[in-house]
């Protein structure tokens, strides 16, 4: 819902992890996702673990609602690794997390490193059954001379514990770094995308998967452009698109041909020869593409700002939405210190109607989009302890100054922290309720009415 001129008032609701500053590297976050209902929400880190937090009943009876989530289950996903081949270490850290739609009573997830993926079955156990013949009530084998009569084991309430087992594991497919997973409208196979290459995969069979993208040239040195994220369609099984380091998304349709070398479409918006510069073409590689709900648009997030694309014109796109333009004139020391590099995600919210990706010093920008040619707003927030102690109070907006002149309630440029950057945030399917990932933090956000 929105407050004052239309515009949705957020708080703060919950922050997950330690406040402390002693960080280790294991503890960043490195993905989060909400399932499908949005009645789950899991995070990645860098150390190779899971956390899935599960909505507090008792919040959703509040009236209004609240976003407040628990701890539901922690698990190490993957283990770090070394590839003898190739004399290469293989770091455990989550790059993905997708869920898949429940189907009964027990959640299914895939994460992935860069290498491996896994489909992981989290189930609730509350039962437990006692009166086994043949062992003792903590499992120690029986002696089979004691047993002097025939028992019928039965089923008692135990404490509830939630497990997590690998039911699949998907290997040794990708020769590079997999940077995207998408599951597939039909529920029964995925996509998996590294630098040059997209496989196929079904979730039933681990031992071979289909590639059906290949940029490879035939000589590496002729390489132009790497694969950066992959998407499937939300509704048409037989499309996905992926976009590059040039910029580009390109559409494709799995019922043209086996190996999707040929796009059906290609997105990509005209250069402007006045403003190109030696930081061109690195600040123009898309690091996100998402699709929307509906199916019609699909947000491309480049180091700059985002776009938003119509299905139906691929000449240019039809929104455009600054992020932080005012870091332009700061290009050459973001390249100095690599963040030029970081690769900022991108997701819309359950309607479609607003927009959410990341930036430096704490701060994410949500953007309302116009109907029809109209104002449109956006927020610039911070996920910031001051936040945390402010429960329920609105957020503060953050304003950047752009000129020698700062106001009041501005931050200079200058004085932007560039450690503290939010790089993976998550909408909640149905609800206002965000979270967003501030390096071993996860905050918890939502509407305030």
């Amino acid at each position: 819902m929105a407050g004052n001129g239309g515009e949705t008032t957020w708080c703060f609701s919950q922050v997950k992890g330690t406040l402390e500053d002693d960080v280790t590297e294991a503890d960043l976050i490195s993905c989060v996702e909400f399932n499908h209902d949005g009645e789950l929400l899991a995070t990645g880190d860098k150390g190779g673990r899971v956390v899935i937090f599960q909505r507090d009943p008792a919040s959703k009876q509040c009236v209004p609602k609240k976003g407040e989530y628990n701890v539901y289950s922690t698990f190490q996903s993957h283990e770090p690794e070394f590839d003898y081949l190739k004399s290469l270490e293989i770091e455990e850290k989550i790059n993905k997390i997708r869920w898949l739609k429940q189907k009964n009573q027990a959640h299914f997830l895939l994460s992935t490193n860069d290498k491996t993926i896994k489909l992981w079955k989290v189930s609730e156990r509350d039962k437990r059954v006692t009166g086994y013949n043949t062992r003792e009530e903590g499992g120690r084998p029986r002696d089979p001379a004691r047993v002097t009569q025939l028992r019928v084991p039965t089923v008692r309430p135990a404490d509830l514990m939630v497990e997590a087992s690998p039911r699949r594991i998907f290997a040794n497919a990708h020769t590079y770094h997999i940077n995207s997973i998408s599951l597939n409208s039909d529920q029964e196979t995925y996509l998996s995308a590294d630098d040059l290459r997209i496989n196929l995969w079904h979730l039933e069979i681990t031992d071979q998967s289909f590639n059906i993208v290949d940029i490879k040239p035939a000589n590496m040195e002729e390489l132009t452009e790497v694969i950066t994220a992959a998407e499937f369609h939300p509704t048409e099984c037989n499309l996905f698109v992926y976009s590059s380091s040039k910029g580009t998304i390109r559409l494709c349709d799995m019922r043209a041909a086996a190996l999707c070398d040929r796009h059906a479409k290609l997105f990509e918006e005209p250069e402007d020869p006045q403003a190109r510069s030696f930081f061109s073409e690195i600040i123009s590689s898309i690091s996100d593409v998402k699709l929307s709900n509906s199916g019609r648009y699909m947000m491309s997030r480049d180091y700059l700002g985002l776009k938003v694309w119509d299905f139906r014109m691929e000449t240019k796109p039809v929104e455009t939405y600054p992020v932080h333009e005012y870091l332009r004139s700061k290009l050459c020391s973001l390249y100095e210190n690599d963040c030029i590099f970081d690769k900022f995600e991108c997701c819309w919210s359950g309607d479609d109607h607003r927009l959410m990706t990341g930036s430096y010093n704490g701060f994410f920008r949500i953007f309302e989009r116009s109907g029809g040619g109209g104002r449109r707003n956006e927020l610039t927030l911070e996920a910031s302890r001051e936040a945390a102690a402010r429960p329920r109070q609105p957020l503060r907006a953050r304003r950047v100054a752009t000129t020698a002149k700062r106001k009041k309630d501005e931050i200079s440029v200058d004085c932007l922290d560039f450690i503290k950057k939010i790089l993976h945030t998550a909408w909640h399917p149905h609800e206002s309720i965000i979270a967003v990932a501030a390096t071993n933090n996860l905050f918890i956000f939502q509407d305030k009415y």
